[in-house]
């Protein structure tokens, strides 16, 4: 969405390392990319104090879901936050996939599960090492729960017939954000390039291209440049 009206404007050609958080700061740490666009917030702000990065900006949210079969045997429905749906999924020896890669998904996981004082291990969970697409194959294979972000959720919808089942607590809140590679650490970077794009995607255009951004008629991304 964002990509050929930038490149345009730029005259250039973008090439998308499509991986994890984790994945795509350690690939920025190498100097093997210009920019990031990541979410996961405690990794990113050691990723900027380790001197990796430059010219951090907030770009866009969205918010993460707890997934699974309609039937909903932990009964995680009735949870009033997602570390007692975490816990009832772990008391019922429930299915439960997880993306298991340093992702900002997985790092929200283990936050969870970490607030409900439980260390996930059996053959319940199932660490899948896969991006999140996968993974709610996997889940709905297994008939299974998972954490997923609602934009690759909404984007499978017609995949899957796994269902929202807890949603909405602001813990689940889930930002985006664009960081260019330091060139001081690695000179060959396109850093004027990079902050062009940081530009583009914070500015009123790249804004509303995000803000318009919809699949089957839902949003998907909410713009949140400051």
């Amino acid at each position: 969405m964002l990509l050929p009206p930038f490149e345009k404007e730029c005259n250039c050609k973008v090439d998308v390392i499509a991986v994890g958080t984790g994945k795509a700061l350690k690939i920025a740490e190498m100097g093997d990319v210009d920019v990031v666009l990541v979410h996961a917030r405690a990794l990113e702000d050691k990723f900027l104090a380790e001197g990796f990065g430059v010219s951090r900006k907030d770009v866009m949210y969205n918010d993460f879901v707890i997934i699974g079969p309609k039937e909903d045997p932990a009964r995680i429905k009735e949870a009033k936050t997602a570390s007692e749906a975490f816990s009832r999924i772990a008391a019922k020896n429930a299915g439960f996939i997880s993306r298991g890669d340093e992702s900002g998904t997985h790092q929200k996981e283990k936050e969870i599960w970490k607030s409900a004082v439980i260390t996930p291990k059996g053959s319940w969970y199932i660490e899948a090492g896969q991006g999140m697409g996968e993974v709610i194959n996997m889940a709905t294979e297994r008939q299974g729960y998972t954490l997923a972000d609602r934009g690759t959720y909404i984007a499978f919808k017609k995949k899957t017939n796994l269902v929202t089942l807890f949603e909405g607590e602001k813990g689940l809140f889930n930002p985006y954000g664009v960081i260019a590679v330091n060139p001081k650490k690695h000179p060959h970077v396109k850093y004027e390039l990079a902050m062009k794009f940081i530009d583009f995607v914070t500015s009123k255009d790249g804004q509303d291209i995000i803000r318009g951004f919809k699949i089957s008629g839902e949003q998907v991304f909410f713009p949140d440049a400051k």
